[in-house]
């Protein structure tokens, strides 16, 4: 779990400081969100290419 979570980062100068995913500028909190509208982990990597699998398993895992 560890190593998930070294996948979320912080930058002050990035996405207003707030928790994004391997310093892209793709907040947990929007992954989160789009998980909770009932998008699959299929579809979220695939309108976000730059994602990995396991980047949305740490955003999860941050979340808890």
């Amino acid at each position: 779990m560890e190593s998930r979570l070294a996948r979320i980062t912080t930058n002050p100068r990035r996405c207003g400081g707030r928790p994004c995913l391997r310093g892209l500028r793709i907040r947990g909190a929007d992954v989160l969100q789009l998980c909770a509208a009932g998008l699959t982990a299929g579809q979220i990597l695939g309108g976000m290419p730059d994602l990995e699998a396991l980047d949305l398993q740490a955003a999860l895992h941050y979340a808890a």
